[in-house]
Order: structure tokens, then sequence, then C-alpha cells
């Protein structure tokens, strides 16, 4: 039986209209959402459990991990209005592990509006930190919660669609559901 002192990583793979993730959370808010290529049906893929377990491993030490429908429902419910056009913005509680350069990035995501783009260059220079355009990237791509930290809406400095954790057809496939001028 699970003490109220032990801390949880509840988890499940989803599907979301023609979209499968992997998603976590704590019992302070989400803190995992990727893109999962694999069928929900049978299990998760070897290369996107490990991927998971490597990072909850790292960012949540000592954690029980808990398969639980249920306990992700209200984030589930919100990702699916977004993917539905319903929704434009989250009001769920984020759980976000990461060192103090890429919270301040991952603020600087969620202050993107919905429906609108920046560069790496716009992030680096709302942080003021003009040459740190590499480091920008980098955090970027290490964000654990894709679309609700919307790192898909940065793109090249010409308007290019560059690399994405999630694969650049759903980088470009949200874009597109935002109606961002692709």
């Amino acid at each position: 039986m699970q003490t109220k002192s032990t801390k949880s990583l509840y988890w499940g793979v989803i599907r979301l209209l023609e979209n499968n993730f992997l998603i976590a959370s704590t019992d302070k808010g989400l803190c995992y959402l990727q893109f999962h290529e694999g069928n929900p049906a049978c299990g998760v893929d070897e290369g996107a459990w490990s991927e998971l377990t490597k990072w909850a491993r790292t960012q949540f030490p000592g954690h029980n991990w808990v398969e639980d429908a249920e306990t992700l429902q209200p984030y589930i419910l919100q990702i699916e209005e977004y993917l539905k056009g319903l929704r434009t913005t989250f009001t769920l509680p984020l759980d976000l592990r990461g060192t103090a350069f890429q919270q301040a990035v991952w603020r600087v995501l969620n202050e993107i509006p919905h429906g609108e783009t920046f560069s790496y260059s716009q992030v680096a220079q709302e942080l003021d930190k003009l040459s740190a355009v590499r480091a920008v990237g980098t955090a970027i791509g290490a964000n654990p919660v894709l679309i609700v930290v919307p790192c898909h809406r940065v793109v090249g400095k010409d308007g290019s669609l560059t690399g994405y954790r999630g694969g650049i057809r759903n980088k470009e496939r949200l874009l597109v559901l935002e109606r961002v001028g692709l």
C-alpha cells in the first residue's frame, strides 16, 4: 500500500485522434508528454520506454511508477481538446524539471501565442542572451512536455521548419492545426 509520503510518477500510453503519446505526471502536475510511434494496444516500444525511464530516473529519483490512466485523465482531456482545435491554451499544472536556463527557455516558449512562431534568435533575445542561440536550441530539444510547452512554435530564422523531438511531420501538423502560415 502506498503511504502518503511516497512519491509517485503516474504514466500511460495513450492514443488521441491519430497520435500516440507517452505521458507522465506527478502529484504536482504533468511532467512528460512525447509522441510515441508504437501502437498503445501493444504496449510501449523499447526505444520510447528507454528514453522515458532514463529521463525519469534522472529527474524523479525514488518515485514509484504507477500506470494510472485515471490520474492522467485531466491532462489527457486538455491535450485532446487542443488536438481537436477546441483549446488554444493549457490550464493544467506542470512539474517541469531542468536547469535554470532550460526553465527560462521553457517559460519563453509558454509565452509564444497560439498561432504564432518565434525563431531561435527571438527566444534568445527574450532571454537577453543573443549569443546563446545554440544553447537555446539545446534547451528546446530537452523540453519534456511537447505541445503543452509549445516548442513546435520555434522555427528557423528564415521560417523553415527545423528539428523537433516529435518529428518534423508532427511539428508541421501542429502548426497547421494552429493555422500558422506554412
